[in-house]
Order: C-alpha cells, then structure tokens, then sequence
C-alpha cells in the first residue's frame, strides 16, 4: 500500500471520500466536514468519540472504534430496495466511500486520505441509528451493509475526495 500520502500503485484498488460528517454530541445531528484530522487513538477532530463521549465509550460491552465508514451504494441500495431516503449523516457514520468494498476491509489496513486506518469489524445497524435517522426501515435497509468500525492507526487530513486505497 505505501505510505500515507504516497500516490496508489498499479496493484492498488482506489475507491473515494464522498462525504465525512462528524456529531459533536451524542444523539446530535451530523455537521457535514469538508476535511478533518484523523488522529491515532482518538478518533475524528470534532466528533463525540474524539472527546471520549459517544455511547461506545460510556458502555463497557460495547468495542470503541475511532472512525465508522459506509458505502455510498449502500445507501443507494437501502433507497432502492426499502424506500429509505438518508439524510446526509442520518446513518451516523463518519465517512461515505463511493468504490470501496467496506465488508472486506475488516482486519485489513487502508489508507483514507493520508490517514491509515485499521477495519475492526461490521458497524451493523441498530434500532437507536434507526430512531435518529426517523426512518422505520432503516436497520433492515442497511443490515450486512451498515458499513464499517475501524480505528486509526496513523494521523492524517482526511478530506472529500480523497482516495482510498487498500
């Protein structure tokens, strides 16, 4: 893969950044971010998880992940298929990829900008996501495509159209 900030290589398979959205609060709306800084350990600059204040810090039982992800095809699948029609940020994750196949990154490290994250595991939708987005199907639209936990293994400026590359 190289390093971050290196351009990809032939081998290389580059999907892209189509929006990143950080919540300051728990249960706030999604401020739309043209970039921000991703930084190791912490999360998003901006976010709730960065401060340590999302419900994935408060509960012991629950994994904290640094960043979440989600397909733009998902959502455009969801709509297709469910009729459920997200709002930018209404599904509560950080960034939307467009070309990425995100169930295949877990336990794989990819590049996003010129941050390297690592994919933990399935970020599986949940009735609370579905009561914030005020959309009664919208678990069932996204389940086995509700995107992606991983945590950032190197700091980096993630910004709308940067690439990803894994």
């Amino acid at each position: 893969m190289g390093t971050p900030g290196e351009g990809a290589r032939e081998s290389d398979r580059v999907g892209s950044v189509e929006l990143i959205h950080v919540s300051p609060e728990t249960g706030g709306d999604p401020e739309s971010r043209d970039s921000v800084e991703a930084v190791a350990g912490r999360g998003l600059e901006g976010d709730r998880y960065y401060r340590g204040e999302g419900i994935y810090n408060e509960r012991e039982d629950l994994e904290p992940s640094d960043v979440t992800l989600i397909e733009a095809e998902a959502l455009a699948a969801a709509r297709e298929e469910y009729g459920v029609e997200f709002e930018p940020g209404a599904h509560r994750r950080n960034v939307t990829t467009r070309g990425v196949a995100l169930n295949h990154l877990v336990g794989e490290r990819f590049r996003v900008g010129e941050a390297v994250l690592e994919g933990l595991e399935l970020c599986e939708p949940c009735g609370y996501m579905q009561s914030l987005a005020d959309q009664p199907d919208a678990a069932e639209a996204l389940k086995h495509r509700g995107g992606l936990d991983a945590r950032i293994v190197e700091s980096g400026a993630i910004g709308v159209g940067d690439d990803v590359v894994w």
